[in-house]
């Protein structure tokens, strides 16, 4: 008996074609070039992931700096007084005191100056 793959061949096709969505010219119909596409793009968008995280890292670090310099304190002299004064607040929280409410991070700012 001759066995087919109508069914399952149809669906795997149409999975792909449909993460391909929004993909310009044979991007988006011809299989094998479909098939190349959505394979890089879920290895990009998995790298991407953990790309996306130092780099919201490094703006953190950057906000800081910008902030802590225009206290007089230099980024790793602020880092160093946190940890001295016992200040459980992460870069991200800080850099959004920092950004949005620059009266509070003053007062963070002058609580690590007196620790230093």
């Amino acid at each position: 008996m001759k066995v087919r793959y109508g069914k399952a061949r149809l669906r795997s096709k149409r999975r792909l074609l449909q993460a391909a969505k929004g993909n310009f010219g044979g991007r988006k119909n011809l299989n094998r070039t479909v098939r190349e596409t959505v394979v890089r793009a879920r290895a990009f968008s998995y790298r991407d992931r953990r790309v996306r995280k130092r780099e919201m890292r490094s703006l953190w670090i950057t906000r800081l700096n910008a902030a802590c310099r225009e206290h007089g304190l230099r980024y790793s002299e602020f880092i160093n007084g946190l940890g001295k004064s016992g200040v459980a607040l992460n870069r991200k929280s800080l850099s959004e005191l920092a950004f949005h409410e620059p009266a509070i991070f003053a007062e963070v700012v002058q609580l690590v100056k007196q620790s230093l």
